[in-house]
């Protein structure tokens, strides 16, 4: 039966997947509705859904039988997006880390293994079109290093799409990002997991990584495309980077790109000694590092596409309100249109008022 929203009840069944306007697949099918449900349905704007027809209180069908109708139904759904991709997810982060003990024992990378791993992750992934709700379940403690590789790689190619790069060149910088780290192989394990801030002679060591990866990856691959994301993506446009302290178009176009991922996922990233931060105010950073330190092109296009991610979703404004982002701002990247209640409010007419913060599920 079709109903309404409002007219569904804690413990109905979906019958069909339910996806919001950018495609994601929000709840599946079989799934039985609980009250937390409710509320994800009216944050993402569903107005009807199917659900399975109730069963009357005279009834004699029990609540197993309906458990082992809901199971049945999911189980002759196609998976969904996320069904799919957090087993291939797990799977990279065990092939990711059997990849950088070889590299630390051996020297080089197994090409195998980053074909077989990064490729069918990236496949999966570009059929993610809320990258920003996607990326907030890849985050944990636990293997940062790998967790890093893999997220870079993700941002680095949709960032190389949006740039208007080839699919092949795409797939490439996707590799550059995921490859950037593997200098951290050669980096003493109590630096790279201290739960702790680095001292200033740990944190001389740790750079070391970037000219660590450049020398694996040219005894590994002919490419420079590679060799110069992992060496440079530290390198910053006003020379405070390192390890060489390069300015503007001295730094590899490529390592531009991935550093720009690796910023990203850095902050959003959640460390043992910081929590990760809100994402909508780590694009705000973002945006301050493009004026002297990101290549302002790459950063403003990588803004520019994620925004829309945050469409819908709930913020609370500065004054403590509450609302839901319903339009963004072509040139106010920060200052969209935001529904309270029944009122619009345009935040690049109202100075006054700014996002303090993103909700998310």
């Amino acid at each position: 039966m079709r109903v309404h929203v409002t007219e569904v009840h804690d413990g109905d069944i979906i019958i069909k997947d339910i996806f919001n306007e950018n495609g994601v697949n929000i709840i599946s099918a079989g799934t039985i509705i609980r009250d937390r449900d409710i509320a994800i349905l009216k944050r993402h704007n569903i107005d009807m859904l199917d659900i399975m027809e109730r069963v009357s209180p005279q009834s004699n069908i029990d609540t197993m039988t309906l458990t082992a109708a809901a199971a049945e139904l999911k189980e002759a759904t196609p998976a969904s997006v996320h069904d799919r991709f957090f087993p291939r997810y797990e799977e990279a982060l065990k092939d990711t880390n059997l990849l950088f003990n070889h590299a630390q024992a051996n020297g080089v990378i197994v090409h195998e293994v980053v074909e077989n791993t990064i490729t069918p992750l990236l496949e999966e992934f570009k059929k993610e079109r809320d990258v920003v709700s996607l990326l907030l379940q890849l985050n944990s403690e636990d293997d940062y290093t790998c967790q890093q590789s893999i997220k870079v790689s993700m941002l680095s190619y949709f960032l190389a799409t949006w740039l208007g790069y080839s699919p092949s060149e795409s797939l490439r910088i996707g590799k550059a990002g995921y490859l950037h780290d593997i200098g951290k192989c050669r980096i003493d394990q109590a630096i790279l997991n201290k739960p702790s801030p680095l001292t200033p002679d740990e944190f001389e060591q740790m750079k070391k990584h970037t000219i660590a990866g450049h020398e694996i990856i040219n005894a590994s691959y002919n490419d420079d495309w590679l060799s110069f994301a992992a060496l440079q993506h530290h390198e910053r446009m006003n020379g405070s980077g390192y390890p060489l302290s390069l300015t503007g178009d001295q730094i590899h176009k490529v390592a531009k790109i991935v550093a720009v991922a690796d910023v990203y996922s850095a902050m959003i990233s959640k460390r043992a000694y910081r929590e990760k931060q809100d994402l909508f105010s780590v694009l705000k950073e973002l945006y301050q590092m493009s004026f002297d330190q990101l290549d302002p092109v790459i950063t403003h296009t990588f803004i520019r596409y994620m925004l829309p991610n945050f469409l819908h979703k709930q913020v609370v404004l500065t004054d403590g309100r509450t609302g839901i982002i319903v339009m963004n701002h072509n040139t106010e990247f920060f200052r969209p249109l935001v529904r309270v209640d029944q009122q619009f409010i345009d935040l690049s007419q109202n100075r006054k008022l700014e996002i303090e913060r993103v909700l998310h599920e």
